[in-house]
């Protein structure tokens, strides 16, 4: 891989609402540090991928954000981070940064990493994307694909086809498939010709927009023109397409054998509750996990997570696998059987008008 040729785009969105009140329109997840490593998921992120790319990395957040991304990314340009004045999915945030790259360098290779992934061998994450960078350099979209350690319904899927010759570890891409049931999802699991798909791809800027362009010309031809006059971004965004990047490229690509994969074993999470949230956190061998200071925290015949962020102790008592997070202006208490849920409690409150809090 030509490392002057790769560049990172960090998609930065979303709410993040199954991890309320933690986690907030205003303040979503990847602002946090919830893996207590000091560092947020923003910044780890950003801390994986400089060894590959230097400085060359464009961050695409909403402008509600974009400040709090540039304080916490104070090592990447202000120009660098590039505020979507509205939602439009990840295409759209995508493809706005690979025209950015593709006019600054024709030849350039894009990767697309979440801000918000938690990944547990950094070297091996790297490892895998130089190979993805690889396979990039031959025109292919190439995906990076989680090797998964059960059969899980949360995650769509990628089916692998044949090995690709002259790489590794890269195979073709047979099909994208959407979240399965869970008796399909043993099946996939039991075959060991799946893997997850979280997200992350990798493909030459010019090939990703011109891939976009065969299913969508008026968003490939958007992006591209807001890149080459910027000024026309508030005049242009509200009309792109809102739709995401597996459903407008990988997966069209996909069927027409343009899409490969390199799997990863480099441990994955994409922290999408409380349940995922509580698999990180050390345990102290107390029963009860606590993701803060364990001096707020008293905890007595008790096991579960517990988040003191609203400055006051936090007391649990004969309750198994419980969930309790506060963050002062609100408390949080389920249990883990219920993380998936959480996203009720948002929309309750939206529904009630106490928009303050969501």
């Amino acid at each position: 891989m030509t490392s002057g040729q790769l560049w990172a785009v960090v998609p930065a969105g979303g709410a993040g609402t199954r991890l309320w009140p933690l986690s907030r329109a205003g303040s979503p997840k990847f602002l946090h540090d919830l893996t207590g490593s000091g560092r947020t998921l923003l910044q780890a992120t950003h801390d994986r991928l400089a060894p590959l790319v230097g400085d060359r990395v464009l961050v695409v957040t909403g402008v509600a954000h974009q400040d709090a991304v540039r304080r916490q990314l104070d090592a990447v340009p202000a120009d660098r981070v590039v505020a979507e004045p509205s939602p439009r999915d990840s295409m759209a945030a995508i493809g706005l940064a690979a025209a950015i790259v593709e006019r600054e360098d024709a030849d350039a290779l894009i990767g697309s990493f979440a801000a918000d992934h938690v990944i547990a061998d950094a070297e091996a994450f790297r490892a895998c994307v130089r190979e993805a960078a690889d396979v990039a350099q031959t025109g292919l979209l190439v995906t990076i694909g989680i090797t998964p350690d059960e059969p899980s319904t949360g995650f769509g899927y990628i089916h692998l086809g044949e090995p690709l010759a002259g790489f590794p570890t890269a195979h073709a891409v047979e099909e994208f498939v959407e979240k399965p049931d869970a008796t399909r999802a043993a099946e996939y699991l039991a075959s060991g010709e799946y893997r997850w798909n979280a997200g992350m791809f990798v493909a030459r800027a010019s090939v990703l927009l011109d891939l976009l362009a065969v299913e969508h010309p008026d968003l490939a031809a958007g992006v591209r023109a807001i890149a080459a006059d910027p000024g026309r971004l508030d005049e242009l965004w509200p009309g792109l397409t809102k739709i995401a990047i597996d459903h407008a490229v990988a997966e069209p690509a996909a069927a027409a054998g343009k899409v490969a994969v390199v799997p990863g074993t480099f441990g994955w999470e994409d922290i999408g509750d409380f349940a995922a949230l509580a698999d990180l956190v050390p345990d102290p061998g107390t029963g009860v996990k606590v993701l803060g200071d364990p001096e707020r925290v008293v905890a007595l015949g008790s096991n579960g997570l517990v988040v003191p962020d609203g400055g006051r102790t936090v007391a649990v008592l004969g309750l198994d696998d419980v969930v309790v997070v506060d963050t002062g202006d609100a408390v949080l208490v389920t249990t883990r059987a219920h993380a998936q849920d959480v996203k009720s409690i948002v929309e309750a409150l939206k529904a009630s008008g106490r928009s303050d809090l969501t």
